[in-house]
């Protein structure tokens, strides 16, 4: 009769700090990569209205602003080209890892006047899926995204697609 208790002794005091652990933790679960963002990169739009104009290489400043208890963000990119656009968005985030978010925005591109932007020539609707990419143990973050502006061109309509990214600073 000693010997069983000394046995059940035994994997009681084995098994407890398992029971332990597992009462005081939480399963793991990816969050959306962390923290708001200014960055700065080039962009390529490939293109161009009905008079041959819109295709262009030009530069990109684009900032995020992370909600932390929820998978959304606010996005704005200022594209810089032949002329300047500003695209507000507001983005849904998926994450992927804890390092790495996708995300589909939609927004509005602010764009007029006759010369092209890298997403037209006028005010238009706008949908940008892209990518957000922190870099483990520091504040820098690699991004990229593409976006789509319809309707975007005077005369004539027709879409618009701008591709940019860069690298940027968490703050």
């Amino acid at each position: 009769m000693e010997r069983s208790r000394l046995k059940y002794f035994l994997v009681a005091v084995a098994v407890s700090p398992l029971l332990s652990f597992t009462q005081f933790t939480s399963s793991a679960s990816a969050q959306a990569a962390y923290g708001s963002y200014v960055g700065v990169g080039p962009s390529l739009t490939l293109t161009e209205n009905s008079d041959g104009e819109g295709a262009q290489v030009g530069g990109v400043v684009a900032v995020r602003y992370k909600f932390l208890e929820m998978p959304v963000s606010l996005r704005a990119t200022a594209l810089v080209g032949q002329s300047t656009a500003v695209v507000p968005a507001i983005s849904y985030d998926l994450p992927l890892n804890w390092q790495t978010d996708a995300y589909l925005g939609a927004g509005v591109v602010l764009a007029g006047g006759d010369t092209p932007t890298p997403v037209g020539n006028k005010i238009s609707f706008a949908l940008q899926p892209g990518i957000d990419y922190v870099v483990p143990n520091s504040n820098t973050v690699i991004f990229g995204s593409a976006i789509i502006a319809f309707d975007a061109y005077r005369p004539g309509g027709g879409a618009a697609v701008s591709f940019q990214g860069g690298v940027g600073l968490r703050f």
